[in-house]
């Protein structure tokens, strides 16, 4: 089976994955086409904003695809073809299942962030934690994306000093938090989409019209075994290196963001899970041309690391005018996940300190140390705080996942769909953080042992305390309805009713 043939069946199931089984879980969730949504009761023109349906789509691919579904596949490919099935499955079965799921949730508790989420289903606990994890998380996300378009940005226009980019994107993210979503973001995300399109299709078409072997050691023997150049295993590394594309804990933290502009539930499917599907697309073509313009993973490793690979691969596939579009729709990525992530946290920090944002100068007073802290950041290096990264990235979409498994559960509806990949994630993140050398350093047998022992503890507990209802919900009917009018206006902003 030739490699051209390998790709399009796997681009063929990304798109079928959003055709049924994105059909699938909207009818898992239980879409309700009449419900009002959080911007029609409660619209502020700063984060609660009524958008056309494809400006949103587009803000959420950008939102959730930072450099994580380019630089990830491009390691990922060194463990040669299995790389590809984590893409295509891990997106259909489990990131754009949780990137609906969880989107969805939030938009039937008023836009809440992703601590709520977590908080109103697995406890006051969980949320006081997540409260604290989750503004410490995206202020860390906006700062790393500061360094990583700077230094793209530095090899395409050498001439111009690392610390100016840094200065102007950092210039960038601080309009982005503070303006309304409508004005800054919403203004430029179609700009940066097409600079992604170009980058997307461009790269793609030129490798296969330039007459490059595509995927040239595929097989069905090599889909299951690993061609790492020092003989890495393929478990559980692969699952942790390849995040945004499969799945990414990270994307529940933005789409509250969109769930506050949504009108109607029926968007959700193409907002959320197409988004998500979207996303693998361009991860499953960075697998490609890492597996195809070089001739082998060793070869691969050899170019350098992940920026110089993909510098080098557009200037050889599109030539100097070419390239340079082709890396700045790489560099839109981390900028445009960037910007969102020190608004997120923004937005996460009022509803923690239920303070109203439609004011700049409130804004503003949450803005501030945020930018101080992200600066400060912007000037430590991370190499030993992201090697934790990508795994507390992995382990926050576990989380999420059983959040969701257990608001599924209590309202009768079929949770195997979350549950499952909830079992699976537990699995791999645990055995990962036990037997890498940055954790406990434990053989991979025992790790893996460890990691199906806290499995089964979490599917125990899960089936044993899960259908029980805190009392934040237990005014909540089957379909996710407020059926407590007081807690139903607080909870849509209707306070004239309550």
């Amino acid at each position: 089976m030739s490699g051209y043939l390998y790709f399009f069946i796997c681009l063929a199931f990304l798109i079928a994955g959003y055709a049924v089984y994105g059909v699938i879980a909207e009818k898992v969730f239980g879409v309700d086409r009449s419900r009002p949504t959080p911007v029609m009761t409660r619209e502020d023109g700063v984060d609660y904003v009524k958008m056309p349906l494809w400006k949103m789509i587009v803000i959420q691919l950008l939102n959730i695809a930072g450099l994580g579904p380019v630089f990830g596949p491009i390691i990922g490919a060194l463990y040669g073809p299995s790389a590809l099935l984590w893409v295509v499955f891990g997106c259909v079965l489990g990131g754009a299942v949780h990137d609906y799921m969880s989107g969805m949730i939030s938009l039937r508790y008023g836009g809440a962030g992703y601590h709520e989420v977590l908080g109103r289903n697995l406890g006051h606990g969980v949320r006081t934690f997540m409260e604290f994890f989750t503004v410490i998380f995206l202020i860390l996300v906006g700062a790393v994306f500061v360094a990583g378009p700077a230094n793209l940005l530095l090899s395409i226009f050498p001439a111009v000093p690392y610390w100016i980019w840094a200065v102007i994107i950092f210039a960038y993210y601080i309009c982005a938090t503070i303006f309304p979503i409508d004005k800054v973001i919403g203004k430029i995300y179609p700009f940066f989409a097409v600079l992604l399109i170009f980058m997307a299709i461009g790269l793609t078409v030129a490798l296969f019209a330039e007459g490059y072997d595509v995927l040239p050691n595929v097989s069905l023997d090599t889909l299951f075994t690993s061609q790492h150049p020092k003989g890495g295993s393929i478990w559980p590394a692969l699952f942790v290196i390849i995040a945004c594309g499969a799945i990414s804990g990270f994307h529940a933290t933005q789409s509250p963001m969109m769930a506050k502009c949504m009108t109607n539930e029926s968007q959700g499917r193409k907002v959320f899970y197409g988004s998500m599907i979207m996303e693998g697309i361009i991860a499953l073509i960075w697998v490609t041309l890492g597996l195809s313009f070089y001739k082998s993973p060793a070869e691969l490793e050899a170019a350098g690391p992940a920026p110089v690979v993909v510098k080098n691969i557009s200037f050889a596939l599109l030539g100097t005018v070419g390239s340079i579009l082709a890396v700045l729709g790489v560099v839109v990525l981390p900028v445009s996940t960037g910007d969102t992530a020190f608004r997120g946290a923004r937005v996460t920090l009022a509803e923690i300190l239920k303070m109203d944002q439609t004011s700049i100068k409130s804004r503003l007073l949450l803005s501030v140390p945020l930018f101080i802290v992200g600066a400060v950041l912007c000037l430590v290096d991370f190499s030993v705080i992201w090697r934790y990264f990508g795994w507390a990235n992995q382990t926050l979409s576990c989380v999420c996942l059983w959040a969701i498994s257990v608001y599924l559960y209590r309202r009768g509806r079929f949770h195997w769909m979350t549950t499952l990949p909830a079992m699976f994630m537990t699995v791999m993140v645990v055995t990962f953080i036990c037997q890498a050398k940055i954790g406990l350093n434990l053989p991979i047998n025992i790790a893996t042992w460890i990691g199906v022992a806290a499995m089964a503890v979490s599917f125990i507990c899960f089936m044993v305390f899960g259908k029980k209802m805190p009392e934040s919900e237990k005014d909540v009917d089957s379909n996710g309805w407020n059926t407590n009018p007081a807690k139903k206006a607080a909870e849509t902003g209707n306070q004239t009713k309550a």
